[in-house]
């Protein structure tokens, strides 16, 4: 006889540490709204809206009409996409990489900053993650077992992390320390002064130093991005993430890499190595093609289209109930609300507005107050989600 019941299924108690992904519960309140038939245009999230260079989808069309391109490509990718961005590194950087123990890919940074902290963070262990950063610094630490220190970065010193006021006791625990500039949300870039300061940190404490840097190729009004390697060229406590996504436009196809010291990426890849089989081989030959023929014209003609994008947000900004300073990077907008709370505008905007905004909070303690707005939405869209948050605030 059959019974109405179900089977309790117990889950790991490591998923208590997290809440749902941010991006996770805003997406699935845009899929109400639109089940609804509402229009929703979305800021939200950081997903380029142009196609990579044309040079890079040839190359994967071509690479994967050859029967000899298939099958795994092994676990540290194919040498010559190592080396690639070993080249990359050197002529961007100056920076001199081993492109057998010093440049490791990834199945897109993400996947590599949380197996990273898996490789690295012990129980109950230190990491000190920006008190306004990316969401899967705390997350990944939180899930190896960590314990997160939140480093304050002052708007008023550019939101560069402020090591000086680490706890001692933080710091004689940490294992890792997480900077990302190009500065996802904030728009901040780094000094090469800035990273001398915190390398010098690192190695005074034995810490680990992770430059996440996926935004180096998107920046504003002639500014330059830069290494964290390059303040430790013998790469004695660094590791930076590199990206495909923003650089050239390849979000989803899940294409990163790590690089600098070889005993932190051989620990990541004792990890990697039980969890995933690389890429598919066509990815890496794309890869390939965008580091080596992509023109620094491609760049900067993609990064004056956001920088229109940026400068028309910033100057509609007063009218919507929101300021901000110009970003110098990235590609993000990092609005504080002039009155009331951001979580309300964030709720109010999209239920009321119909515009999708990611909220501060979602960013750390630090971003209270604030949200975010991408630049990577189609003109003609972009300009009709600012002219609904006038009319919406102006109603208010």
């Amino acid at each position: 006889m059959l019974t109405d019941r179900t089977t309790p299924i117990r889950r790991s108690h490591r998923l208590d540490r997290l809440p749902p992904y941010v991006f996770v519960t805003i997406s699935q309140n845009v899929q109400r709204l639109t089940a609804a038939g509402h229009d929703i245009i979305r800021f939200d999230i950081g997903n380029p809206d142009m196609p990579p260079p044309p040079h890079v989808i040839e190359t994967l069309a071509q690479t994967a009409s050859n029967p000899g391109q298939h099958g795994y490509a092994g676990y540290r990718g194919i040498p010559a996409f190592r080396q690639a961005v070993a080249a990359y590194y050197q002529q961007r950087f100056d920076v001199t990489l081993d492109p057998e123990s010093e440049v490791l890919p990834l199945i897109g940074s993400k996947e590599g900053i949380v197996n990273l902290m898996l490789a690295h963070v012990d129980e109950n262990a230190v990491v000190l993650v920006p008190e306004i950063g990316y969401p899967a610094y705390e997350m990944g630490a939180k899930l190896a077992g960590g314990t997160v220190a939140f480093v304050p970065m002052p708007r008023e010193n550019g939101y560069l992390l402020d090591v000086e006021q680490i706890a001692p006791e933080d710091a004689q625990k940490a294992q890792i320390l997480w900077v990302n500039y190009p500065n996802n949300p904030t728009g901040a870039n780094a000094t090469q002064s800035f990273y001398k300061q915190v390398v010098a940190f690192c190695r005074e404490h034995s810490i680990l130093l992770t430059s996440d840097n996926p935004y180096v190729e998107v920046m504003y009004d002639g500014a330059s991005g830069i290494s964290a390697l390059q303040a430790d060229p013998d790469k004695a406590c660094t590791v930076e993430f590199m990206s495909f996504s923003k650089s050239y436009n390849m979000a989803g196809w899940r294409l990163g890499a790590v690089v600098g010291n070889a005993a932190a990426l051989k620990n990541l890849l004792h990890v990697k190595s039980n969890m995933d089989s690389g890429h598919f081989k066509a990815i890496y030959h794309a890869g390939i093609s965008a580091l080596e023929q992509t023109p620094a014209e491609w760049i900067a003609q993609r990064n004056a289209i956001y920088q229109r994008r940026r400068d028309l947000i910033m100057n509609t900004l007063t009218d919507t109930g929101l300021e901000a300073e110009a970003p110098q990077g990235a590609m993000y907008i990092w609005a504080r609300v002039i009155d009331g709370s951001a979580e309300d505008y964030v709720l109010s905007a999209l239920n009321d507005a119909h515009v999708s905004i990611a909220p501060g909070a979602a960013y750390g303690p630090g971003g209270d107050g604030y949200l975010r707005l991408s630049v990577g939405v189609p003109d003609e869209r972009l300009q009709e989600g600012l002219q609904r948050l006038k009319t919406w605030y102006t109603k208010q």
